[in-house]
């Protein structure tokens, strides 16, 4: 991302100066004549550097402290620059916000330099320490200053799904090597002028033109697809699925890790902030997720009728398959005494008959019965609702088997029913 230096000074030839020395294709160098207009700047841009001189105002210890002010929920660099070289005058500065004093005249070698290393030292502060990629707060600031701007661009938002499982499971030292392959094949799509940079532990910011988005999303997904199956077991590759350890019993499977990436452009909405902008990339995000491999969506011009309205419904129903028809009743009351939306789908012999129109539920807890005659409803069920979180319970202690027949969730009996609710509430916010 281009960095972006304010020059806040009066003067008519020097600010010009100091903008030809430090304009670069990695730098954008805005001149203001006073505070009042360099307000926007700062609102829209959020600059790296900011350069004040003691012609912008009656006191240059009094201007720093005012800028200072305003930015303290940015923290750019603050250079004074004065015609005074007198120690009285540098403390000041100094002491109200400065991070540097520069006396005029200046040497444009050492300034040019000073400002560079500056910069640098601004972009090395907001990188994490991992991943050696620009954090939330440096993303975010850039997609700030993305919504301003003129040129045509694009932004992609990935995720990679179940790498938290994936973490948990195969130890830190592994997800690291993960998500340091991943930004490699991000990396090397990329030119010159893109930016990449986290958002969280699972989540990246890409900024680049408006044209080869879309080429950008399809070679990350192919290349993270083709490399993912590296990284687990020879078993888990076998199984096709990866066997999280719970307890001793208790077993979870889960998806192999995969990108889901929106693609939104300036193409078709002007966004007026960032919080606009990143709505629109959650949500094409959302709507790109596949849950067995990568995939991604580019954002299309929407037709609608006038002043219509999508509202989401927030999926909390939960399908209780239990052959204890008591268990069934303990289930059902406790599960709404916890706001979802339970309901009995299975008589004492195990039997399931949908409706055909019946919703599709976000859970489903599903009894594998004396002689696991539940293995063939949960297959019923992931034929009838793909999008189905299936928890799996039974005596029989076989985690590997049922999970492999398709639940998501395996708990033996007797099991904790807090831990029961707990899983129903994760799984619910997983599918929504």
């Amino acid at each position: 991302m281009r960095s972006v230096t304010l020059i806040l000074d009066k003067r008519r030839e020097l600010p010009a100066k100091y903008k030809k020395l430090l304009e670069s294709p990695n730098n954008t160098v805005i001149i203001a004549k006073n505070l009042i207009s360099a307000m926007k700047a700062i609102q829209d841009k959020e600059p790296d550097l900011i350069i004040i001189s003691e012609s912008a105002g009656a006191d240059l210890a009094e201007g720093c402290r005012k800028i200072r002010a305003l930015t303290y929920n940015m923290r750019p660099v603050i250079a004074a620059v004065s015609k005074s070289g007198e120690l009285e005058d540098k403390l000041k500065a100094l002491e109200s916000g400065a991070d540097d004093f520069i006396s005029e005249p200046v040497n444009s070698e050492e300034f040019v330099m000073r400002m560079k290393a500056h910069l640098r030292r601004e972009y090395e502060s907001g990188l994490d320490p991992k991943k050696f990629l620009p954090n939330k707060n440096y993303s975010l600031r850039a997609l700030k200053r993305l919504v301003s701007q003129e040129q045509p661009w694009a932004c992609l938002l990935i995720s990679l799904e179940n790498f938290a499982n994936y973490r948990e499971t195969y130890t830190e030292l592994a997800s690291d090597k993960l998500a340091h392959t991943f930004a490699a094949i991000v990396q090397s799509a990329l030119g010159e002028n893109d930016y990449f940079g986290g958002i969280s532990d699972n989540e990246y910011l890409i900024i680049t033109d408006r044209f080869k988005a879309e080429k950008i999303a399809n070679y990350i997904v192919f290349a993270l697809d083709s490399v993912v199956p590296k990284f687990y077991s020879a078993q888990d590759n076998k199984r096709g699925f990866m066997l999280m350890q719970g307890d001793e019993f208790a077993g979870r499977r889960s998806n192999f890790v995969h990108a889901t990436i929106g693609v939104v452009t300036d193409e078709f909405v002007r966004y007026e902030d960032p919080t606009q902008l990143m709505n629109a990339l959650t949500h094409t995000r959302n709507m790109a997720e596949i849950q067995t491999r990568s995939h991604y969506l580019a954002e299309r011009p929407q037709i609608s009728a006038e002043d219509a309205v999508l509202q989401y419904v927030y999926n909390k129903k939960v399908l209780i398959i239990e052959e204890d028809e008591a268990m069934s009743l303990l289930l059902k009351t406790i599960l709404e005494l916890q706001g979802f939306s339970p309901s009995p789908g299975a008589s004492a012999t195990l039997s399931y008959q949908g409706r055909g129109d019946e919703p599709e539920p976000a859970v489903a807890i599903i009894d594998a019965g004396e002689n696991l005659e539940g293995l063939e409803i949960l297959k019923t069920l992931r034929e009838k609702f793909s999008n189905t979180k299936i928890i799996m319970t039974s005596v029989l202690h076989d985690k590997e088997l049922i999970l492999g027949a398709g639940a998501d969730l395996y708990l033996p009996k007797p099991y904790e029913l807090s831990v029961l609710v707990k899983w129903v509430g994760q799984l619910i916010r997983e599918v929504n």
